[in-house]
């Protein structure tokens, strides 16, 4: 049977989404299992059976006997649950669309290539060690196995760092700096320790000397949405609410992670803000939707959740996964057809699936 087009769906209103939403979930029953990340619009993380951050999902979802995963998210994410689920599982994303900027600003060729230069002055595979952000591609993954390296989460990096310390005295961090500096700084790197390597330059704009001296490589890249926060935000905010705390997401700038009272995943932000006193006032450097949800949550205790960006600044990749889309792959799958699966390449996936499960038995 051909698949129903899109065509059909975008001109639909979003409450006639939502019952056409619910009824293909009746008829499709425990074939189907909906994932949807913190930083989802409302109108779709309504219907999710499983939430949280990307490797959390991934995991919830290989552990379930639903054949057919739909992952509300961004590419990547659908592919750590390709990898993760087992075979007779598939992974679908329902738009294509949903891309990352951050995971965008590494590609296999430029690492390739930045690991080549580092090959002509050092003994790179036996002085670095690789570690991509979960939010990179799978064949960054796959990169990373394949040189001993290993993947991290914000909440684990620090572990995952000092597990590749134990093995290599250099780490070459991507594909987003801020994460990378801040745990090497937690970890007590100095900032000049900790380049950034910029993959447009010859040897990423910097001195072999600079090179030799590093601790940790940070690519230059950066999340589109925690770029938006700032220092000064924390300033006024602290100056009108001195009682207020702080907290921000690791892809920030170090100076608000240094101004903040608490640095963590979306994860770690939710459980810290879900388990503190009454009447506590916050500002949250993460995504829109997750703060606007959380502080709906903890109103009524009394608690008040602020963005921290005066501009409305949220997941615009993320968003693409709407009402409409949703509807769409629901209902095919009812019609028997499946729509956008994610399929990472098996030589790919095993040695990405080395990288992931080498962090897992890390952390």
């Amino acid at each position: 049977m051909s698949a129903l087009p899109f065509d059909a769906y975008g001109g639909l209103s979003d409450a006639e989404c939502q019952e056409r939403i619910l009824r293909a979930r009746a008829r499709l029953g425990k074939e189907v299992v909906l994932l949807c990340h913190h930083y989802q619009r409302a109108d779709v993380y309504q219907h999710a059976d499983l939430t949280g951050d990307s490797l959390k999902l991934a995991r919830l979802a290989a552990q379930t006997d639903a054949p057919h995963i739909v992952f509300c998210g961004v590419h990547f994410m659908a592919e750590v649950a390709d990898i993760l689920s087992r075979p007779q599982q598939t992974a679908l994303l329902p738009d294509l669309a949903a891309g990352c900027s951050m995971a965008d600003m590494a590609n296999l060729a430029k690492v390739e290539r930045c690991w080549r230069e580092l090959g002509e002055i050092m003994d790179v595979e036996n002085e670095c060690t690789p570690i991509t952000y979960i939010n990179s591609a799978a064949d960054l993954k796959a990169f990373c196995g394949q040189h001993g390296g290993s993947v991290c989460t914000s909440s684990n990096a620090g572990v995952i760092a000092n597990w590749a310390f134990a093995q290599r005295p250099k780490i070459l961090f991507f594909p987003d700096q801020h994460l990378g500096r801040w745990t090497g700084h937690q970890l007590g790197i100095p900032l000049e320790d900790m380049p950034v390597w910029d993959a447009d330059l010859p040897l990423g704009g910097l001195t072999p000397q600079a090179i030799a001296q590093a601790k940790i490589l940070l690519w230059k890249g950066h999340c589109a949405v925690h770029q938006m926060f700032q220092k000064k935000q924390i300033d006024a905010f602290r100056a009108q609410y001195p009682e207020a705390l702080v907290i921000a997401h690791p892809e920030c700038d170090f100076s608000v992670c240094s101004a903040a009272d608490y640095v963590g995943s979306t994860e770690m932000i939710v459980k810290t803000i879900r388990e503190a006193p009454a009447h506590t006032r916050w500002l949250v450097g993460t995504e829109l939707n997750l703060v606007e949800r959380l502080a709906k949550e903890v109103a009524p205790q009394g608690k008040t959740v602020r963005f921290m960006s005066d501009i409305i600044c949220m997941c615009s990749t993320m968003q693409r996964i709407d009402p409409q889309h949703l509807a769409w792959t629901l209902e095919n799958l009812v019609a028997g057809c499946v729509i956008n699966p994610i399929v990472v390449p098996e030589r790919e996936a095993a040695l990405a699936r080395s990288a992931l499960e080498r962090m897992l038995r890390v952390s």
